[in-house]
């Protein structure tokens, strides 16, 4: 364990220890629930490494590594144990993001989750990944309620009899609200299908909370799986939510840290002038929040303190989950040992750095991409920063850990498009930088330049190709991008009505990344070469 990480967790400790000898003592009309939480898990069933991928076995026998199903199964343990009144929610996306993903599907996560208890969990934008079918198999195998109020799934074949938008909990005889609150833009982030849409985040939970109150629940609690930035505004907007659990931008809040996001738990009043705690733990399992919230006998929030709990190595793995997770993964080996490459130095993502500006594994994947489809005549390559999922270490780089980059089985598809409406795609993916949306435009083949002071949709003040040749908006380019990008997803949706002459293939991007790697004639070196260019005097 690094040392910052050691006083990252050493401060979390410290903050618990303080929290509890500082608490009131406990008057019989007050009632005290603990709220143990993840969220973003993204099928990191195994334990992870600095930079959140597949550990390797040896550096987690050292105590180097985080998280896993085993591990969190004994920090979960012990923090039930130390409160007799405690859930466990997750805050979405547990699908996608590893091999146990792409083999098993929901399978694994659904059987895990059950081993450890979760109370209940709201859908997140990756649970479509794959369909509204998968989901539902996930839902019929797990033991818990999977929520999302604002979810409108009728007319699916799939989720009209299960999805259910909340639920209540008899928590040490109080009734307990929790109410599911999923991505209004799910339709561009992944695969609902036709069938589903979406409500405004703000009316549906209004709408809940109400109903909530006239079942005579007044201890609520929103499940969200919308990102920080939006729960906030639903704290500010809506009244009488005690809790929000969040997940989606994978938000870091802490009372130690100073690489956190906001204080943990973040509060904001809302209408009425009640105030809404607010947590989220980051993700990939690296850490179990923990918020003790304490309510009087109207429900009102008397005090909500804690801190999320770095799972590293100081608790054990549970053996018998660590065996049936060896046991899970012997099928997994083979593609996982496969050597297709090596780095001369380190390859990050986690710093979020590909959402914002042009990065080195931006550059890898987008030069991959072109270099595939350059003898076709094939301009330039766009790829979104959000679809790279994991970082690689200086080294070998084999093929388990390319897929963990790039978890989504995605294929690459060339079209034509006008480059008026290729400076429309650009716009779209610099228009949500505030929040740090995948949406971001990686490049190969094109150099760009934007402006994040501009208004949204005037952001991009310049285009040329890689020679220097400015962008012609009456022009006609070959591009190569995902296909996910190609049928709308993350915004692109100037790709769905505008594409012409649409070619897609089989290979997925992972293979196309690794060949790519496998053909370099010595350890690949990151770089960067200014192709995308941020104004800011």
């Amino acid at each position: 364990m690094t040392k910052r990480l050691k006083q990252i967790f050493m401060g979390a400790s410290a903050l618990a220890l303080v929290s509890a000898m500082s608490a009131p003592a406990l008057a019989e009309d007050v009632f005290e629930l603990t709220i143990l939480h993840t969220n973003d898990f993204h099928s990191r069933i195994e334990p992870i490494n600095q930079y959140d991928a597949t550990c390797d076995p040896e550096e987690n026998d050292a105590g180097n590594c985080f998280g896993g199903s085993a591990r969190l199964e004994t920090v979960i343990q012990e923090r039930r144990a130390a409160s007799p009144n405690t859930l466990l929610l997750d805050g979405g996306d547990q699908f996608q993001g590893s091999l146990f993903y792409t083999y098993y599907k929901g399978k694994a996560a659904a059987e895990f989750m059950n081993t450890l208890g979760y109370d209940a969990m709201v859908v997140g934008n990756h649970e479509f990944d794959d369909g509204p079918e998968i989901l539902r198999g996930f839902m019929d195998a797990v033991d818990f309620p999977v929520l999302s109020e604002n979810t409108e799934a009728s007319q699916d074949e799939h989720l009209a009899e299960v999805l259910t938008g909340s639920v209540i909990k008899d928590v040490g005889g109080e009734r307990v609200g929790i109410i599911g609150l999923t991505r209004e833009d799910t339709h561009e982030l992944s695969s609902p299908g036709e069938n589903i849409s979406f409500e405004d985040p703000v009316a549906s939970m209004s709408r809940a909370v109400d109903e909530m109150k006239a079942q005579g629940v007044n201890k609520i609690i929103v499940l969200s799986h919308s990102g920080f930035n939006v729960d906030k505004e639903v704290a500010s907007k809506v009244a009488g939510i005690d809790v929000i659990v969040g997940g989606h931008s994978n938000t870091y809040l802490s009372n130690t840290s100073e690489e956190a996001q906001g204080p943990y738990p973040t509060w904001v009043e809302g209408p009425d002038g009640h105030r809404t705690a607010i947590v989220q733990a980051y993700a990939y399992g690296k850490f179990l929040g923990e918020l003790n919230v304490k309510f009087d006998e109207n429900g009102d929030v008397i005090e909500a303190y804690g801190e999320p709990l770095l799972v590293d190595a100081a608790y054990p793995e549970n053996n018998q989950i660590k065996a049936r997770i060896e046991e899970l993964a012997e099928p997994l080996q083979e593609i996982r040992e496969t050597v297709v490459g090596s780095l001369a130095a380190p390859l990050d993502v986690q710093s979020g750095l590909c959402r914002h500006l042009e990065c080195e594994m931006g550059n890898l994947v987008a030069d991959a991409m072109l270099a595939r489809v350059q003898d076709q005549g094939v301009d330039f390559a766009i790829m979104n920063g959000g679809g790279m999922r994991a970082s690689l270490d200086q080294g070998e780089v084999t093929l388990g850990e390319v897929y963990d980059v790039l978890p989504f089985q995605d294929t690459y598809t060339t079209f034509d498009l006008k480059g008026e409406h290729v400076v429309e795609a650009l716009e779209n993916g610099v228009s949500e930088l505030e929040t740090g949306a995948g949406r971001f435009p990686q490049v190969s083949g094109l150099q760009y330049t934007f402006d994040p002071r501009n208004p949204v949709g005037e952001r991009v003040t310049s285009v040329s190709l890689a020679d220097g040749t400015p962008l012609n908006n009456d022009d006609t380019y070959k591009i190569v991008s995902r296909n996910y990008m190609v049928e709308g997803g993350d915004g692109y949706d100037v790709f769905k009505r505008e594409a012409m002459n649409s070619y897609g293939f089989g290979t997925g991007l992972e293979v196309v990344v690794s060949d790519y790697l496998e053909n370099q004639k010595a350890p690949y070196e990151p770089y960067l070469d200014g192709r995308i260019q941020m104004n800011s005097e």
